[in-house]
């Protein structure tokens, strides 16, 4: 069966940008998981454009119309898809609500619900999922550095 892989926002961002520290390692796992199904959702969109267009907090900010562009670059790759998010985060969360530590956790918390339900891996370099998910959820779970497509 074809794996299919959720990008989480920083993973989406080392992608795209060289100048990122771990833009190497994204694109060694993207380039290794051409065969795959993978893509994004409306969180990691937003995300995408939030962080890459704050003159405030990212070192070459973007433009949000040179951000939405990439997007739109990407989504015609092949074997990309869109998984929209239809349930609600408690619905998405409550098979290891008990695992989430904290707010900065709640994004991550999102996505590894997500991945969960449609059957997807979180590709991510946030050790933290890989608590939440614990052995029962692992197989939903890619941390870049630790494991392959």
């Amino acid at each position: 069966m074809t794996r299919r892989f959720l990008l989480d926002t920083n993973t989406l961002i080392a992608l795209t940008d060289t100048e990122h520290q771990h833009h190497r390692q994204a694109q060694d796992w993207f380039n290794a998981s051409s065969k795959h199904v993978w893509g994004i959702c409306p969180l990691t969109e937003a995300g995408f454009i939030r962080i890459t267009t704050n003159i405030k907090s990212y070192p070459n900010p973007r433009s949000p119309q040179q951000a939405i562009a990439i997007l739109q670059m990407l989504k015609a790759f092949p074997l990309f898809w869109y998984w929209g998010i239809e349930e609600s985060w408690v619905t998405l969360t409550a098979p290891f609500a008990a695992r989430i530590s904290g707010h900065q956790q709640v994004t991550d918390a999102y996505l590894l619900g997500l991945a969960i339900k449609k059957d997807l891996v979180l590709v991510t370099f946030d050790k933290g999922v890989r608590y939440m998910a614990d052995a029962e959820f692992s197989r939903n779970v890619c941390l870049l550095g630790e494991c392959t497509a």
